[in-house]
């Protein structure tokens, strides 16, 4: 809270606030925002013990703003404190190489189109993995192509960092083979998928499971994870026969 009550002091009239992953604050510094989000006024504490007194002190006009891919977790009185609530999808691929081409220019790094369309798709729809790519792509063709990124040296690059066509690392392929092999494609609950992979429940949660729920490789169902067909077809696994019923259904 003290921490909080020093930055929200120190803000200058107009100020843009920025807290990421909001809904991760204490309770008690979710709270202590109240005031300020709504009166521009915060509570200081002055001395201890039974002498210490609560001082209202002013804030300058400033402007929240809090990002969180868990709005689920925030708690209805600061989710309703916002006056603007916006959802951010994924860059599209044109987005996306249209950042790439910036990103190579700033970096000083020749690139073709072809290779810039090879990145972008396997970057996720994220910028920021599509930068990551772009550094590592550079290194392999200052060392193999002449500092040239064309569509095979990005393709080959990417290979060998395990980037598949579909942007899918070692951990996003280990997560669908682990629930086809040892769970004979799921139902599978998300901690034995985390034990099988030996990865924290979170992490696949948050970081993993979204992309490939959004790429149509796994499915949630209330029993657990299932792979899809996509899954068996994109990672050239044979797709198990439905076996029939005792009555043929």
């Amino acid at each position: 809270v003290g921490d909080l009550a020093s930055i929200l002091t120190n803000l200058e009239d107009r100020d843009v606030l920025f807290i990421d992953e909001i809904h991760r604050l204490n309770r008690i510094v979710e709270e202590y925002l109240y005031s300020a989000m709504e009166d521009y006024k915060i509570d200081i504490m002055i001395g201890e013990g039974p002498t210490a007194k609560s001082m209202k002190v002013s804030v300058n006009r400033f402007t929240l703003v809090g990002a969180t891919t868990r709005t689920g977790l925030l708690t209805s009185p600061l989710r309703s404190r916002f006056g603007v609530d916006l959802r951010l999808d994924y860059y599209t691929s044109g987005e996306i190489e249209e950042i790439l081409k910036r990103s190579a220019g700033i970096l000083g790094v020749e690139i073709t189109s072809g290779g810039v369309v090879e990145l972008a798709c396997r970057a996720r729809g994220t910028p920021r993995i599509a930068n990551r790519l772009l550094k590592r792509v550079r290194d392999f063709a200052e060392v193999r192509a002449n500092g040239v990124i064309d569509t095979d040296v990005a393709g080959s690059a990417l290979e060998m960092l395990e980037v598949d066509s579909l942007g899918l690392d070692n951990l996003d392929r280990a997560i669908l083979e682990t629930i086809i092999e040892k769970f004979r494609g799921g139902p599978a609950g998300i901690d034995s998928i985390a034990a099988a992979v030996s990865e924290d429940r979170d992490t696949i949660e948050e970081v993993y499971e979204p992309f490939l729920i959004r790429q149509g490789l796994i499915a949630k169902t209330p029993r657990g994870r299932v792979v899809t067909p996509l899954a068996y077809s994109h990672l050239n696994m044979p797709q198990p026969r439905v076996q029939k019923g005792l009555f043929g259904d």
